[in-house]
């Protein structure tokens, strides 16, 4: 083998945009890149370690000698070493032998690289993301289908335990057979989006993918980098978004990562205040410095240049905000304002957004957010974070709280289900069901619900109406939709068998017509994150645990109401009307198709008099622990304004 030949991809621009904390391209540069020099073909290797000795390159072209391929400095101390390989190729392991200042020799994986091994070893692979796209149609429409007024239901999913094979359940299916059985299933779900769960490189899996350690590279657990292009192509091809879950909130202690890089606190913060996560046992990039901050946002363009993704779902993001998540009084330091605001992390989460709205305006950003830090999703030129999207996890916690409650005992909970029209329009919010919500003995979303068998499906099927009808977009955690009962499992396939019995199958024909309910009737999406597109009707009736409201589009007479029943009783129910409209009745969760007991809700009468301070009433027959939602059917009749008189 052929010794290492001084080469560089670095023009002095690219140098100065890196040491700013501006260069927001780094995987052009950095990495291993196949090309020519001199004549001859080989790998051009860059890498970022400014307080090592030496590094070379080792790997299975050399038998991992740390003598034979060592990399040049930069002149410009920029702490880049770099260098050319003739005669390697696709395909060649490698990782990069560092020599700290300390003379202990570390073997690190290319923070680069764009394939790593699924072993021990762990080693980085010479890859490529070449890959001929056939999305374009969906790449020049994209922006209609992520804009904030347009639904957005989001189908959430951990891609090792979506589906296995039947003949071995040990073995995870490939990105290409997944997408062979996603997409047909998504489609006829009306999902409009998928979220994969981190699909970068990690070694653990317990991690469910979060414990990043390629974070270029897309897992090779289900595949090669154009396996998961193939998938999201196919995804895009069928008009369905795709969203991936980042993680820059943190990486493990792993020794083939980032950690310790070059034998020093490079990529993560020195101080364990700042830069250890105690509940994570992980460690926390160093925001303050602006070669990881070009680190961070670079590897964010990355997945929505390279892979094509739609949005990215910005995980752990209270905290990144926080110095004192998850710590105890003495255990975190004070900003320079006495406050506990990590205001480096804050900072960066804003250049992040300015810089991938500004080169991907037609993307969407969300934050994982549990504290109510203001203006997450407003511009930062106005003061705020620049999110497109905020989890609304207060929402969540809320609901599954109300839900949880015998419906004797509903009554004294009433404002956990009104409370959230407080505060639903200071940021744009994403409702979730997620994984979080399912997993570690907190039970499946089916099992919280009280009662019998019977009860516990009604009472999903009508909170996922609440859901789908309340103002925000949407996010259901697979398994949710047909009612898994079995607490999440990383390790196996969701339970499909349960499609075999008709409750199961309800649920899920009811998640499909819900979704499709809420991307097509307008009034449900085009005001979602408006004020001027929700109204309560009855908001009060703590007694009959009823709740009321509708939803309104950017036309007047787009008006679809909501009413729920949220107690086992079977009444007719007076509502208040507006003079000049009749409703009919578009979805009722008790219908026997889903699994439920099939009384009718049906409008029974139509009333002159004034009822909850409107004008007219219809009498509608209420189904017991049910969700419903009415469509107006006739125009709201507005007089012409009459004519000024003309002045004589």
């Amino acid at each position: 083998m052929e010794k290492v030949v001084p080469h560089s991809l670095f023009t002095d621009h690219d140098i100065y945009l890196f040491r700013e904390g501006k260069h927001y391209k780094l995987y052009d540069r950095f990495g291993s890149h196949t090309l020519e020099v001199q004549g001859k073909r080989g790998v051009y290797f860059a890498v970022w370690a400014p307080f090592a000795k030496e590094v070379s390159v080792i790997g299975n072209f050399n038998n991992w000698h740390s003598e034979t391929h060592k990399l040049y400095p930069r002149w410009d101390e920029s702490g880049i070493w770099e260098g050319f390989i003739p005669g390697l190729n696709w395909g060649n392991l490698y990782k990069y032998a560092i020599r700290s200042n300390t003379g202990v020799l570390l073997e690190k994986g290319d923070p680069f690289a764009l394939s790593w091994e699924q072993n021990v070893q762990a080693s980085s692979i010479i890859s490529t993301t070449w890959y001929e796209w056939n999305d374009k149609k969906w790449m020049s429409n994209r922006r209609k289908k992520n804009t904030l007024d347009s639904p957005l239901s989001v189908y959430e999913m951990h891609l090792g335990s979506w589906m296995r094979g039947v003949d071995d359940p040990n073995r995870f299916f490939s990105y290409r057979e997944i997408a062979e059985r996603l997409v047909p299933y998504l489609k006829e779900m009306n999902f409009t989006h998928v979220e994969f769960m981190p699909v970068m490189e990690y070694p653990y899996d317990p991690s469910w993918g979060y414990q990043v350690t390629g974070f270029f590279a897309a897992t090779s657990r289900f595949g090669s980098p154009q396996d998961l292009m193939f998938l999201i192509d196919e995804l895009h091809k069928n008009e369905i978004g795709v969203i991936l879950d980042w993680v820059p909130s943190h990486f493990p202690g792993d020794a083939n990562g980032l950690h310790f890089f070059d034998g020093t606190y490079l990529y993560e913060h020195e101080d364990p205040r700042k830069g250890f996560h105690p509940d994570w046992k992980s460690h926390i990039f160093n925001y303050g410095r602006p070669e990881v901050k070009s680190f961070l946002i670079s590897n964010a363009m990355f997945w929505l240049d390279r892979y094509h993704a739609d949005g990215l779902r910005v995980d752990a993001v209270t905290s990144m905000l926080h110095l004192d998540y998850s710590r105890n009084e003495g255990e975190w330091e004070p900003n320079i304002e006495g406050g506990n605001i990590n205001l480096e992390a804050k900072q960066f989460l804003q250049e992040f957004n300015t810089a991938v709205y500004k080169e991907f305006p037609d993307i969407i950003t969300i934050a994982e957010e549990s504290s109510d830090f203001p203006m997450l999703t407003k511009p930062v030129h106005d003061g705020g974070i620049g999110f497109g999207m905020k989890w609304m996890m207060g929402w969540m916690h809320d609901t599954l709280k109300y839900f949880k409650e015998n419906p004797i005992n509903r009554k004294y909970h009433h404002n956990k289900l009104t409370f959230a029209s407080m505060y639903m329009y200071n940021e744009n919010y994403m409702m979730p069901l997620s994984h979080d919500e399912v997993v570690h003995g907190k039970s499946s979303l089916v099992y919280k619900m009280p009662g019998d068998e019977w009860q516990k499906f009604a009472n999903l099927r009508a909170l996922y109406t609440y859901m789908y009808t309340h103002p925000g977009a949407k996010l259901l955690f697979m398994g949710n939709e047909f009612a898994q009962t079995g607490e999440w499992n990383y390790t196996q396939s969701l339970d499909w068998h349960l499609l075999q019995y008709p409750v199961h199958k309800g649920m899920q024909n009811y998640v499909k017509d819900l979704n499709a309910i809420y991307t097509t009737e307008t009034s449900l999406y085009q005001n979602q994150f408006k004020p001027e597109g929700f109204e309560w009707v009855e908001a009060n009736d703590h007694d009959n645990s009823i709740f009321i409201y509708l939803r309104k589009g950017k036309d007047e007479c787009d008006v679809t109401m909501t009413v729920l029943n949220l107690t086992p009783r079977v009444f007719d129910y007076k509502i208040g009307v507006n003079e000049g409209t009749s409703w009919e009745v578009i979805l009722n969760s008790d219908d026997e198709k889903y699994g439920g007991s099939g009384v009718k809700a049906e409008v029974v009468d139509e009333e002159d008099d004034e009822w909850m301070y409107r004008p007219n009433a219809i009498v509608l027959t209420l189904p017991p622990l049910a969700g419903m939602v009415l469509k107006q059917k006739k125009s709201v009749q507005t007089l012409k304004k009459a004519k000024p008189a003309s002045k004589k």
